[in-house]
């Protein structure tokens, strides 16, 4: 695995030398998080990794290691989904928490959530028609794929799937806004599974054995967490950079 802690790993992409986005937080310096910004800079979840029972650190180290080719996917809708899933999870450059090698491994091993929407097929040939949806709709518009259109036009086509006002094609046989439940879902959980999304949140990871010993007021930290380097609130931050 690249050292990304080191400077040519770093977020260097503003004339200042800053992370590129969000520009309020600042880079990371110890452990890794999503492309090593974040709100806890001096925060590694691993560093607890031995107060984990052997069942435990097995799981959570397994997260870490290099993914292999895609099975369940093939070549074209591999780039369409690491497109959608970097677009709607914000993340602009390496490091990465391989969310796509997740959706992937879960859907070629039927390991799926025990549950879907009666009006909806299984989450697998939903994965599929999403993707080739995205596809129809980026064709569409400006004549590219999904994978191959602008950030501009990319941001469009989801902010349309997310409110459900994709039409035309496969969307006439596919609920959106059921669809994009389906595949925020895998998305999400594929994200906040994974130790570098705990660094970015200040998350300190499996509590068993270990247990918590703080359980007053919010104000007071376990020995093991960090205080933020922020207060903002991340929505508002966006709001007022669009007002």
């Amino acid at each position: 695995m690249p050292d990304f802690r080191k400077p040519s790993h770093l977020p260097n992409l503003r004339s200042d030398g800053q992370p590129p986005h969000p520009s309020w937080l600042p880079r990371q310096r110890v452990g890794i998080s999503p492309q090593m910004i974040g709100r806890y800079p001096d925060f590694d979840v691993m560093s607890a990794v031995d107060t984990w029972d052997h069942a435990t650190k097995k799981v959570v180290l397994a997260r870490l290691e290099p993914s292999g080719p895609m099975r369940f996917f093939d070549t074209e809708q591999e780039k369409t989904l690491r497109a959608f899933c970097d677009v709607v999870l914000a993340q602009d450059s390496e490091p990465r928490v391989p969310v796509a090698e997740s959706i992937d491994e879960k859907m070629a091993s039927g390991q799926l959530d025990g549950y879907q929407y009666a009006d909806m097929p299984d989450d697998r040939e939903t994965w599929k028609a999403v993707l080739g949806g995205l596809d129809q709709t980026a064709g569409a518009r400006g004549g590219h794929s999904f994978a191959e259109a602008t950030l501009a036009d990319q941001e469009a086509i989801i902010e349309d799937f997310s409110t459900g006002k994709l039409s035309g094609g496969i969307w006439d046989q596919l609920d959106p806004k059921r669809a994009w439940s389906v595949c925020m879902r895998a998305v999400l959980s594929g994200f906040y599974s994974h130790p570098w999304a705990w660094n970015e949140i200040g998350f300190g990871g499996p509590a068993y054995p270990r247990g918590f010993m703080r359980l007053g007021p919010t104000s007071t930290t376990e020995p093991f967490e960090k205080h933020g380097s922020t207060s903002e609130d991340p929505a508002d931050v966006v709001k007022g950079s669009h007002s």
